[in-house]
């Protein structure tokens, strides 16, 4: 295998994790943002008011797009084997 050929596979697999995590990160930072407006607004300083809500959705939203998360991980891990298979018979 050349090192073209592996910064691809690194390169590609990294962009699978952000393509995968956006979703649940970008939903815990809108929460966290109105949360912390509404903390400002109405003055309440309670720590576990930032946390309750993040993670309520975001695991919510892991649950609704995990189908979508687990075919994105198998699609690009049954092409990695390929394209593993493919320099190991060589």
């Amino acid at each position: 295998m050349s090192p073209d050929i592996v910064v691809a596979l690194v390169s590609k697999g990294l962009e699978i994790a952000l393509i995968i995590s956006a979703p649940t990160l970008i939903a815990g930072l809108a929460v966290g943002l109105l949360v912390s407006i509404f903390q400002a607004v109405t003055q309440i300083q309670e720590m576990t008011l930032s946390f309750i809500p993040k993670i309520i959705v975001m695991v919510a939203l892991i649950g609704v797009t995990f189908p979508w998360m687990l075919s994105t991980l198998m699609e690009y891990t049954m092409a990695l084997l390929q394209n593993m298979n493919m320099y190991i018979g060589k």
